[in-house]
């Protein structure tokens, strides 16, 4: 009899921590839509600004390293990437971005999820691409409008042939890549898309005036390697540089810490985002003591000259 009576009391009071529970995930839901809802009314009322800005006086925009914040990005590229194609515009609404883990924390994901692009998401790890795949279908705004997500290892020699066969072709307006290892030869390669803004990650250790990046390899990965020796891979500052320059695209910028760089094609809002010298990519925080110490200890790994 006791034992009944316990276990009526203990059924009861599961089905009023259910019932809590379930008005508790109602609530976090509603929240997390208006914090979405709010995320997309903000960025909006940005662009509209910035365009009245340009509109009436070009010397009242803020200068682009005043403009990042952060919503998916890993550090604040989702503003200044916003602030860019707010004054220069969109023509497709179309992005590629390579090497993007699971797509929460990426340069693309906020265009596509708020401002309603096109995007192509590719990784190496198929246990990333399974979480993105998860994440995007979970989220209301990319109800109808899910990017495509590729498992591939990249390679110079299938990198045209992943793009286009996703249904990416001709001009988008953005390209990303981060991949920790062969990014030189994978930019270097693209050829069957056409991006007006690119931003890639460098190796900021390597000095100003050295064009290096390291020796080409389709299996190269460093993360199952001891550090220092797992900061040799990509390719350098100068080297970006450089090998943006004989494609058409000039350096406009960089977040503050300096290692992920944004390039704007040639021809496109020069009145507004002129060449910088390379010296500005550095970033407000680049820390050219603790960087010149990092490059003495990996300057002897086999570095290639572009």
């Amino acid at each position: 009899m006791i034992k009944k009576i316990f276990k009526r009391i203990k059924s009861a009071l599961l089905w009023e921590l259910s019932d809590d529970n379930l008005k508790i995930k109602d609530q976090l839901n509603t929240l997390s839509r208006l914090t979405m809802s709010q995320i997309e009314i903000n960025q909006r009322a940005l662009v509209v600004k910035y365009n009245e800005l340009y509109k009436k006086d070009k010397a009242l925009l803020p200068a682009l390293a005043d403009t990042g914040f952060r919503v998916h990005s890993q550090f604040e590229e989702d503003g200044l990437l916003l602030y860019i194609f707010s004054i220069i515009g969109t023509r497709t609404k179309k992005s590629v971005e390579i090497g993007t883990s699971d797509g929460t924390e990426c340069n693309t994901s906020n265009f596509i999820l708020y401002h309603g692009w096109k995007g192509l998401l590719i990784d190496g790890s198929e246990e990333m691409m399974k979480r993105g795949r998860a994440f995007f279908a979970a989220h209301p705004n990319a109800v109808l409008n899910e990017p495509k997500l590729v498992n591939s290892w990249i390679t110079k020699d299938n990198i045209n042939d992943t793009i286009r066969n996703n249904g990416f072709e001709g001009e988008i307006d953005l390209l990303s890549i981060d991949i920790d290892g062969v990014d030189y030869y994978i930019l270097d390669a693209i050829n069957c898309i056409s991006p007006r803004v690119i931003i890639c990650e460098i190796n900021s250790a390597v000095p100003l005036g050295r064009a290096l990046t390291i020796p080409y390899s389709d299996d190269f990965y460093c993360w199952d390697k001891p550090y220092p020796e797992n900061v040799f891979r990509s390719l350098s500052l100068t080297a970006a540089q450089k090998l943006m320059k004989s494609k058409g695209y000039r350096m406009v910028g960089a977040h503050r810490l300096g290692f992920n760089i944004i390039f704007i094609k040639n021809g496109i809002g020069e009145d507004v985002f002129p060449e910088i010298p390379i010296e500005q990519a550095r970033g407000d925080y680049f820390n050219h003591q603790e960087m010149g110490a990092l490059w003495e200890s990996i300057k002897h790994y086999p570095w290639v000259e572009v």
